[in-house]
């Protein structure tokens, strides 16, 4: 790849082979402004289901890379392709659609998968919210407490662990209930074998949660989503999370998931260097209003407010750059959002060394957003994104 130098308010950044190599001899570019615009990292999305159209538990390497490139038109420069229980079949399947695609974006302008991550497999039914609880591996289902042989099983590449599928190569993620049967066991293993472990779709109680964190549980999903809340007398999972200063988590700043005023308190109060930014973004996404097919059944989107069958949120249609600005909207400056929309959510998947901010030596990963909030373009490896 060319070397090729950007001149943003004065200051050179000088770009080969897709990453930073200097900037007027600093160490670190942090967020520079330039004629109206911020330059912040590209944005680093953990947990999206789809877009376009295209869910991810359905898609090919085609669909996949679809997926990739209009996420990269709204700033998302890598992304976690993000499962809903499914059956074995189709998880090794979807595994073996996002190996190859791991290959072919290489080079490639579009948002890159980094890793995959499992959402809900093993879960509380009574908080499956728009899961399908007839594929979850949790309770009388399936076993979950592994073997001692499992459990001491060193990680590997590609194979099977714990009944999921893995990728030949990046980050795995899950979310899951610790109050399951065998759940404790179950994350001291998944963690043994490298996963990030997130708690999620969950009723569990204070002590199951610090024995979870115990066992090495450092982060929540789609925080007060389909878990318990705060209570005065009852802190819920909720309340344990913002009380426990060694767990952060994600949140879906839609302002429908969660009210505009209650990511304002939950942020501050856990405080911006805590938090990242998630889509949970579903097929509909970039589509508008109407009636799809997803997961089985028929969902329906009015004003940007999914909907299924039984009532319940079914993920939201909005991208990175929607969170983005509903957190700018309430208040949080444009250092903090670009903490919690790429540096947070790089470290919560141990990839900080190469992504999450714009330091010389990371990969030349950037978005740069109008004075609304808006995207005017995006930088991924060093291509810019048409």
């Amino acid at each position: 790849m060319s070397s090729k130098r950007l001149r943003i308010d004065g200051q050179d950044i000088e770009v080969a082979n897709g990453h930073f190599v200097a900037a007027n001899g600093n160490a670190r570019l942090a967020l520079i402004e330039t004629s109206g615009l911020t330059v912040i990292p590209g944005f680093i999305d953990v947990h999206n289901h789809g877009a376009v159209g295209i869910d991810v538990n359905e898609a090919d390497v085609d669909g996949l890379l679809q997926v990739a490139a209009f996420l990269a038109t709204r700033g998302v420069t890598a992304w976690m392709p993000t499962l809903v229980p499914d059956s074995d079949e189709n998880y090794r399947r979807v595994i073996g659609a996002i190996d190859e695609l791991m290959i072919v974006q290489e080079g490639k302008p579009v948002a890159q998968v980094v890793g995959v991550h499992y959402e809900g497999v093993f879960a509380n039914e009574k908080m499956c919210g728009a899961l399908r609880p007839e594929y979850f591996k949790s309770g009388q289902r399936a076993p979950t407490t592994p073997s001692a042989e499992a459990a001491a099983t060193p990680p590997q590449a590609g194979g099977e662990f714990l009944g999921l599928p893995k990728l030949k190569s990046g980050v795995h993620m899950t979310t899951l209930a610790p109050e399951i049967d065998g759940g404790i066991e179950l994350i001291e293993a998944l963690v043994g074998d490298g996963w990030i472990v997130s708690i999620g779709h969950t009723r569990a109680g204070h002590e199951t949660l610090d024995r979870a964190y115990a066992a090495g549980v450092r982060h929540i999903t789609h925080f007060f989503n389909a878990m318990t809340g705060v209570h005065h007398r009852e802190v819920g999972v909720a309340g344990w999370g913002l009380a426990n200063e060694g767990v952060t988590f994600d949140i879906i700043a839609d302002g429908i998931h969660v009210h505009p005023d209650m990511l304002r308190v939950a942020c501050r109060a856990k405080s911006p260097d805590k938090v990242s930014l998630i889509s949970d973004s579903v097929a509909p996404t970039g589509l508008g209003d109407g009636e799809f097919q997803l997961w089985g059944e028929t969902i329906s989107v009015v004003n940007g407010r999914t909907r299924n069958e039984r009532g319940s949120i079914a993920g939201s249609v909005i991208a990175m750059d929607d969170a983005v600005r509903t957190m700018l909207s309430v208040g949080f400056s444009a250092n903090e959002v670009s903490q919690m929309s790429s540096t947070n959510p790089a470290k919560l998947l141990g990839l900080d060394n190469t992504r999450g901010t714009l330091d010389i030596g990371k990969r030349a990963d950037l978005v740069a957003l109008d004075q609304d909030g808006n995207v005017a373009f995006t930088m991924i490896g060093g291509e810019m994104v048409s």
